[in-house]
């Protein structure tokens, strides 16, 4: 009886445990949870980007805020990067083996380049503590601000579409959901190409709840398989 229930107890231990499938799962699933938290503690700017004067006044009003949000955008664009590392092995189990590898690199850089966007926007803090002119500071860095918006989003666009192939391929999660994910990660791509505040924070980010959420359910999923 009690080596029966000793058996017990070491497979529910062994059940509980951390595994590889299941620290996947949640990277997978805590990228666009962070990306989503840092978009919406981001001031509101609704109208096209980037509008000086209305970066400029969001900036003023809360420059503690203003910091700490693009400080965790800058995180969540890492987060996301990490999450597709997990999705590239997802699919090469389930056969993949080109698409989902080239984009792995695709999207990547281009969420190191999209990155690069919320460090730009510190120029704010500075001028503010420098006494210079805000506005103008952001009229200043406008060119670069938008290469790397859009040379970033291009690439990772390249990206998304090959990971778009690959679930449309290997068909993970075996039904409809998986052409919903992949449209999400086409329309979450394209939202990073649109110069509109409200594209960028809110369709983004539910894009990308959609997108990769479904898949992070899959992998959790996986660990429910015994393992021979």
């Amino acid at each position: 009886m009690s080596v029966r229930i000793d058996n017990n107890a070491k497979s529910a231990a062994e059940a509980a445990a951390p595994t590889p499938e299941r620290w996947a799962a949640i990277v997978t699933g805590v990228g666009p949870v962070l990306l989503l938290g840092a978009l919406l503690w981001h001031p509101p700017i609704p109208g096209r980007l980037p509008d000086d004067a209305a970066v400029a006044e969001a900036a003023a009003a809360d420059l503690t805020r203003w910091g700490l949000a693009h400080f965790a955008a800058v995180l969540a664009s890492a987060a996301i990067a990490v999450a597709f590392v997990a999705v590239r092995e997802y699919l090469r189990v389930h056969g993949d083996r080109r698409p989902s590898a080239l984009g792995l690199g695709a999207v990547v850089i281009g969420s190191v380049l999209y990155a690069v966007l919320p460090g730009l926007e510190f120029v704010h803090i500075a001028a503010h503590e420098t006494g210079a002119d805000m506005e103008a500071a952001q009229a200043a860095l406008r060119e670069w601000f938008l290469t790397f918006l859009v040379g970033g989003s291009l690439v990772f666009l390249l990206g998304c579409a090959a990971f778009a192939v690959a679930v449309m391929r290997t068909r993970p999660l075996g039904g409809k959901l998986d052409g919903v994910v992949a449209g999400a990660l086409i329309v979450f791509a394209l939202a990073r190409l649109v110069p509109i505040g409200a594209v960028q924070f809110y369709v983004q980010s539910a894009a990308a709840l959609l997108a990769l959420l479904p898949l992070a359910v899959g992998m959790w999923g996986r660990t429910k398989t015994p393992r021979s």
